[in-house]
């Protein structure tokens, strides 16, 4: 097969896109969840608000710590036996865990049980997670033209802007609803709807094939009788790569969950807002960015993945603290401004530039584990947590802002100070055992 015919490009951008989605409509949807409901629902009636409210951000953390450890065992699997049946098995459990999420009974109806089980299910969800966008753009990537990689990659991961806003319109929509509705079964139904989604993700991919890139690596192992370890592999040649792909993640990782989850619960907590006007100001966020995604892609291929990276870093760390200064203003269409400046050509220009610059740091035996283990290690220490620690942070602060933008600002600079370290170039197929991703 032609690795670059564009049947199968297109069949692969519509798997990994849809894929993508599913994934980013349940985690924006437990996000703004966790924001919004999760706290009154699973957690005991004694705490307080910001206590609850913590507890909840508590559980969209947890989520993150799963990410890594699913992310290496299924992209170790991945880099192993290959990328489709990967790809099948994080949409199936990361999907699964969602719609399961819609059933729980709460804290008021089962007691301790029920955030036990909700942190079950977002273990489960974390670990599905980890694997799938680092998998969607490996396949991606080894299947589109050369000339094309930037857009290909970026186009996944605009989607997780999509996916994104999807859950919050789901949120949006059911907020609507009487208090007393909301609390007892409106809350679900955005859960169950993942279950059609999911669906229609898993007839596409059931479609796609393996990548030639992959196939050729496999049979070179099998020819040479190698035990592959792929992770083994990859921190034993690759540490460097690892390192700089983390750091490069950092900023967006931060900048993507402050703005989204975070900023949910401080435009109506803090700035005494409307909920509605929170959500509205996330999902015009996330609708712009995941077209200034597509862009960033584009961009990609005339300018190279390290520069557009690297703009997009920069331009988030000059506007860490002019956000909370739009925000702090509390006009409705300055915080949706302040939404999309930051937010949405951040993303545009980090995202349409990450998939292209991961993946050009590893060969293709240890590519999965490695572009799982730079975005997933910076989701965990930094993503999961940073609503959490941005929480902490303007509590600490006594209700101001400062320490949380300074706090992007940190995250920012080591993602600006990574990309200046790294330079890519893709690195020609050979055995894990002495291939090494170009990172002088």
């Amino acid at each position: 097969m032609n690795p670059h015919s564009r049947e199968q490009e297109r069949r692969v951008l519509l798997a990994g896109t849809v894929g993508s989605v599913v994934e980013w409509y349940d985690f924006g949807l437990y996000g703004a969840a966790s924001a919004l409901v999760i706290g009154p629902l699973f957690f005991s009636s004694g705490l307080s608000p910001a206590a609850a409210t913590m507890a909840s951000f508590a559980t969209f953390a947890i989520g993150f710590f799963a990410r890594p450890v699913g992310g290496l065992l299924i992209a170790n699997f991945g880099d192993r036996l290959g990328r489709k049946p990967a790809l099948v098995f994080t949409l199936v459990l990361m999907g699964g865990s969602t719609i399961l999420m819609g059933c729980l009974p709460t804290y008021e109806q089962i007691g301790l049980w029920a955030p036990l089980l909700l942190v079950l299910l977002r273990l489960l969800q974390g670990a599905g997670a980890g694997a799938e966008l680092a998998g969607t753009m490996t396949m991606i990537s080894e299947t589109i033209r050369p000339s094309r990689q930037g857009f290909g990659t970026a186009v996944p991961n605009a989607a997780t802007a999509i996916g994104s806003a999807l859950g919050v319109v789901a949120f949006l929509v059911v907020a609507l609803l009487p208090g007393d509705i909301l609390l007892t079964w409106g809350w679900r139904v955005p859960f169950w709807i993942s279950a059609v989604i999911l669906v229609i993700a898993w007839f596409i991919r059931r479609r796609i094939e393996e990548t030639p890139e992959f196939a050729e690596a496999k049979r070179r192992a099998e020819q040479a009788k190698e035990v592959r370890v792929p992770m083994w592999a990859l921190l034993r040649d690759h540490r460097r790569a690892v390192l700089l792909g983390f750091g490069a993640m950092v900023g967006h990782q931060a900048m993507s969950y402050i703005t989204t989850t975070f900023a949910l619960t401080y435009i109506r907590d803090d700035l005494g807002m409307s909920q509605t006007l929170a959500l509205s100001a996330s999902l015009t966020a996330s609708l712009v960015g995941a077209g200034l995604g597509v862009w960033g892609g584009l961009l990609t291929d005339r300018f190279g993945a390290r520069r557009i990276f690297l703009l997009g870093a920069s331009y988030c760390l000059l506007l860490s603290f002019p956000l909370f200064l739009l925000l702090g203003t509390r006009v409705p269409v300055l915080v949706v401004v302040a939404l999309v400046a930051t937010y949405s050509v951040s993303f545009g220009l980090m995202a349409g530039a990450q998939g292209s610059f991961l993946v050009d740091l590893f060969p293709p035996e240890v590519r999965f584990s490695g572009v799982a283990t730079c975005r997933e290690l910076a989701g965990t220490i930094i993503g999961g947590p940073a609503p959490l620690i941005a929480a902490a942070l303007v509590s600490a602060a006594g209700g101001a802002p400062w320490l949380c933008a300074l706090f992007l600002v940190l995250c920012c600079s080591l993602s600006v100070v990574s990309l200046l370290a790294a330079r890519t170039r893709t690195v020609p197929a050979a055995p894990a055992s002495v291939a090494e991703a170009s990172v002088a």
